[in-house]
């Protein structure tokens, strides 16, 4: 009976530690389980379609009933091959112009005996809110302002000429009241980015007590989280605005 309850207790540290983004080896290492005990439990979890929160609330020997009497095979296999398909296409969803509409198109000319349009929806929603956890931030008033540019350029027509010009869309967000500014430059140069911050701040009408630039290649250098040094020049932004240049380590918020 002890085995069985110590089994149970790290059925549930395996969903908790998969659920908050811990790697599978990082499991099996830290629990001192087989890789392929953590994957079967995780694939039966997400098969199964609960959230941590349900399976925390079972009992031992419900959870006895769910992981180990089941197995991956009886529950469904079609259900099986789409779960192996979302994280693929989550890192798809990323790139400028790919939809759920062009990844379910991908997946049924993979798996023409698989899921409709509209349980494909359904079933990538439930993964998705299970594994994409969103830690609650909290912000105090005037702590930090995130700046970014939007993936997709917008265009600009020359009244004189005529000519099609790309522009860039710079967004300044305060984390407190998420309190949003957005203009178009022509550029995301350092001379365009520090003016488009400067400009940020005009709106609010404040500085920030933290200006964090989401790893753009204007504010930081690539491969390094190294601040721009044009950034740090005392009439730039930093000293001469009485601020700090924060590049942001995280792309969620």
């Amino acid at each position: 009976m002890a085995n069985k309850v110590t089994d149970m207790s790290k059925i549930r540290k395996v969903i908790k530690f998969h659920c908050s983004g811990k790697s599978k080896l990082f499991i099996s290492n830290y629990l001192s389980l087989s890789r392929n005990k953590v994957k079967k439990y995780i694939s039966l979890f997400e098969l199964l379609g609960l959230s941590f929160e349900a399976i925390d609330a079972k009992t031992d020997a419900e959870l006895e009933v769910l992981f180990s009497q089941n197995t991956v095979e009886t529950i469904d296999p079609r259900l099986q091959k789409l779960h192996d398909f979302f994280p693929q296409m989550e890192r798809e969803l990323k790139k400028v112009g790919v939809t759920v509409q062009h990844m379910w198109e991908q997946y049924i000319t993979i798996h023409p005996d698989g899921f409709k349009s509209s349980q494909f929806r359904h079933h990538f929603k439930i993964w998705s809110k299970r594994v994409n956890l969103v830690m609650h931030m909290n912000h105090k008033a005037g702590d930090k302002m995130y700046v970014d540019y939007a993936g997709k350029t917008l265009s600009i027509i020359a009244k004189d000429t005529g000519e099609i010009k790309e522009v860039q869309f710079f967004v300044a967000i305060l984390g407190a009241s998420q309190h949003t500014y957005a203009e178009a430059s022509m550029s995301q140069q350092k001379e365009d980015f520090v003016t488009s911050v400067e400009n940020a701040m005009r709106f609010f009408e404040g500085v920030p007590a933290t200006i964090v630039p989401d790893n753009l290649k204007s504010a930081v250098i690539k491969s390094q989280v190294v601040l721009n040094q044009q950034l740090m020049k005392p009439w730039l932004i930093a000293e001469h605005y009485e601020t700090t240049i924060l590049p942001s380590l995280q792309t969620k918020r």
